[in-house]
């Protein structure tokens, strides 16, 4: 069905129409081709790690799948459309191109965000509420999660089917195919404040909240561990005792560093979710309330860079920010040590096994809920540590004082 818009509020043309620069041209072919191909192999990786990893399956991993199949679904149907849209200056994919390309822009956005969301109140549970973290946050739960939320995004974004359409603009000496929205301004603009509100302030402001709860309780406050433990063992004459102390307190010491470096890497996602959309938003924002939009070529080539760039460089943070993710993205690329996969896996084992017989606070953290840098030297050594002096006995009296 051919359904052409043809500037109906205009009893004239448009002007002469003026084709983009040979140097705009190049510039943002280049810049936007490099950044898809990188969030392409990147978020792809992460993906693959996820999946075929036994230990790296966590419930805030399987959020972090969600949300790269999300950003592969931008750079896919928004990066590559605008690569074309820059170089020929008119929509090349058709009608029925529009409406699809559309749906899952608007799919993959709003399925970005509710994933940020649902780590960030996982993470929250997790931290903030570690008894009710051992049944909500599960790696099952965290499945049926992902797919009610991808359900209901994928049928809210059905609307966009309806409100999409190819518009024939006319200049004097050209006549442009572009892809826009099928009814007038007036009717898409309370739609786009809704969706604006539903899927950009209301998460951002919800992570603010959220964060900030987190972060009095592993920054302001952190877990009450080893000072009270080692005060209450601090007559316990056995050795055995004491040893138990000193592992249970590397452990703490370990989790609350492991805890801290995850919510620092998710709070990192979530603050340039936030700075990177901004550009674009604003600009649409603002052109709500003009007579003339403002729509200077070079400025929308950086807001969607920025957009773009948001979809690409999550996988970079996993990489800088956790040594699980890196260790995996190297295995995959065959850089990595063979074998590295099993003990990480055992080692997650044995720490949520020592978690358990410690104390309630500790094993309220299970396994499955974060990307624990931990590793299994102190237990699987430890017949050959008793060989030598444990320092930690020998300094419980100085950190009791303390």
């Amino acid at each position: 069905m051919e359904n052409f818009t043809t500037a109906r509020e205009l009893n004239h043309t448009l002007g002469v129409w003026t084709d983009n620069s040979l140097q705009y041209k190049v510039i943002s072919s280049v810049l936007l081709f490099v950044i898809c191909v990188l969030g392409f192999v990147g978020n792809v990786m992460v993906i693959l790690v996820v999946l075929t990893t036994k230990h790296m399956r966590t419930p805030t991993n399987c959020y972090l799948v969600s949300l790269a199949v999300a950003d592969l679904m931008v750079l896919s149907a928004a990066g590559l459309p605008t690569i074309t849209e820059s170089i020929f200056g008119s929509w090349v994919f058709g009608h029925h191109g529009c409406l699809c390309i559309t749906y899952f822009q608007y799919l993959g956005i709003n399925a970005s965000s509710c994933s940020i969301t649902a780590f960030t109140i996982e993470r929250y549970i997790a931290i903030c509420h570690p008894i009710k973290a051992q049944f909500l946050c599960t790696l099952s739960r965290a499945k049926k999660i992902i797919l009610c939320v991808w359900a209901f995004t994928s049928l809210y974004c059905v609307m966009w089917f309806y409100l999409s359409d190819i518009q024939e603009l006319v200049y004097d000496n050209i006549t442009i195919i572009t892809c826009g929205y099928r009814v007038s301004r007036k009717f898409y603009l309370p739609i786009y404040f809704f969706d604006y509100g539903v899927f950009f302030v209301v998460p951002l402001m919800l992570s603010a909240v959220l964060y900030g709860l987190i972060a009095r309780i592993l920054f302001i406050n952190p877990l009450p561990s080893d000072p009270k433990d080692k005060k209450k063992n601090g007559h316990n004459n056995h050795s055995n005792t004491k040893r138990t102390s000193c592992k249970n307190s590397r452990h703490s010491s370990s989790t609350a560093t492991s805890r801290r470096q995850v919510t620092k890497m998710l709070a990192v996602v979530v603050f340039l979710f936030a700075t990177l959309w901004m550009p674009y938003r604003t600009l649409v924002l603002v052109n709500s309330f003009l007579d003339r939009a403002y729509l200077d070529s070079w400025f929308l080539l950086f807001c969607r860079i920025c957009i773009y760039l948001n979809s690409a460089i999550n996988p970079v943070i996993y990489n800088a920010m956790s040594q699980k993710f890196r260790a995996a993205f190297r295995k995959i690329c065959g850089c990595g040590r063979k074998g590295s996969d099993k003990p990480a896996a055992y080692s997650v084992a044995l720490t949520y096994s020592a978690a358990k017989e410690t104390s309630m606070v500790e094993s309220t953290d299970p396994f499955t809920t974060e990307l624990e840098e931990l590793t299994a030297t102190d237990d699987l050594l430890s017949d050959q540590k008793m060989m030598f002096p444990d320092p930690c006995v020998y300094e419980k009296e100085n950190f009791s004082d303390a």
